[in-house]
């Protein structure tokens, strides 16, 4: 901004704070004032205590992933925040930063917002989500009795805000049929043999509570009985709404909440197998997979912008709401973070269907059984500032 000090002289004092409004304005005017309900406040740098955290070369790297990614198979509603042309620039400009100079990049193509809620009991909540790594077969045996689906060819997914005539307008997807579109069959319906022929199995589990976490957390690893592990990626659910088993476990009384893990409740499940079938099966929602090769131990699947995840730098947001790519401080310190960490630079780069609203995230946190520990445990109030790339034409090459 101009120093107005400077020459404020020839200029009527009463004029001056109408001019400081008028060129704050212009400095965010590529910025919404609201999204989701949430008020979008200038924040500088300075003020963000500790940003931008230890290690912001990795933030940097979990960027420029997001960049060079095919475009999301569902894409994004129009008019949501983070300018596509603007982002693209920053993309851009990604390539050619070193290392050492991620923090400068930042500062110098964003511009920061406290995501503000206003009468909220806690500035965002934060969760964590991971890759489970199970054990499978490529053929079904007695160990392994359990499908994992592929995509059937008759599933229509429906991108946020679209439906089909005659649908539910709260069903996520379609089944398409001579007459028409119609919902698509329930978890019930579907084990017990709805889909037909269109049922293919991909793979096999060990049971049903594995294929449950699968879906729960939407990918994972698997190891094959000859050592080599294979991905199993998300390809589509059939669009019914999603129960989660766990809160079904403590709303019957079998479990309490304090102390609830996904080891604990799982255990659970397998040592009560009647039960656990009908809480299972009482969770609609029922997602399909697709088989990749593991290429990075060290990277996460593909979340929804197409980018291989980063532990502890992507995270899930509102798909509907915020674009991925964008930047997010996380502002406070994160479980298992180094002593004095005040706050994480990380990436919008995934979404899920229960992280909705523009303070609530959900963050990758690795592969694997400690990873979904520390997932279980990362359950906290936390401040969401967001960083919008400043308009391509207002930064200086």
């Amino acid at each position: 901004m101009p120093n107005l000090r400077a020459w404020s002289g020839g200029i009527p004092t009463a004029l001056i704070p109408a001019l400081v409004a008028t060129f704050l304005a212009g400095s965010a005017a590529a910025a919404p004032a609201e999204v989701g309900g949430a008020v979008l406040t200038p924040v500088p740098f300075a003020a963000l205590a500790g940003f931008p955290g230890p290690n912001p070369a990795a933030s940097l790297d979990a960027f420029r992933r997001v960049c060079t990614a095919s475009p999301p198979s569902t894409p994004q509603p129009a008019g949501i925040a983070g300018d596509p042309a603007d982002l693209s620039a920053a993309c851009a400009a990604a390539a050619e930063v070193a290392h050492e100079a991620a923090a400068t990049f930042f500062q110098d193509r964003f511009e920061a917002y406290r995501v503000v809620r206003p009468g909220a009991d806690r500035p965002g909540f934060l969760t964590g989500y991971f890759e489970p790594e199970l054990e499978g077969s490529l053929t079904q045996a007695p160990d392994f009795p359990t499908p994992v689906l592929a995509r059937p060819d008759d599933l229509v997914s429906l991108a946020p805000g679209e439906t089909r005539p005659g649908l539910d307008p709260a069903l996520r997807a379609a089944r398409a049929t001579a007459y028409g579109f119609g919902p698509y069959p329930d978890r019930a319906a579907i084990e017990d043999g709805a889909l037909g022929a269109r049922a293919r199995p991909i793979l096999w589990l060990r049971d049903g509570v594995d294929l449950l976490v699968l879906q729960v957390q939407g990918s994972g690893r698997v190891r094959l009985p000859d050592g080599p592990s294979v991905r199993v990626l998300y390809d589509g659910r059939n669009g019914q709404p999603y129960t989660a088993v766990a809160k079904l476990i403590v709303q019957e009384g079998h479990l309490p909440l304090e102390g609830l893990t996904l080891a604990r409740w799982t255990t659970w499940l397998r040592a009560h197998p009647e039960t656990a079938r009908r809480l299972i099966r009482a969770n609609a929602s029922y997602i399909f997979f697709r088989l990749a090769p593991v290429e990075d131990p060290a990277l996460g699947p593909p979340g929804a912008a197409n980018a291989p995840l980063t532990p502890g730098r992507s995270l899930a947001v509102d798909g509907g709401l915020w674009r991925y790519g964008l930047p997010f401080w996380l502002d406070g310190p994160l479980p298992g973070g180094a002593p004095g960490d005040t706050g994480r630079l990380v990436i919008a780069a995934d979404t899920g269907s229960a992280i909705v609203g523009p303070a609530r995230g959900d963050l990758f946190v690795g592969t694997g059984a400690q990873a979904g520990i520390a997932a279980g445990n990362l359950r906290d109030s936390i401040g969401f500032v967001v960083l919008l790339p400043k308009p391509a034409r207002g930064v200086a090459p």
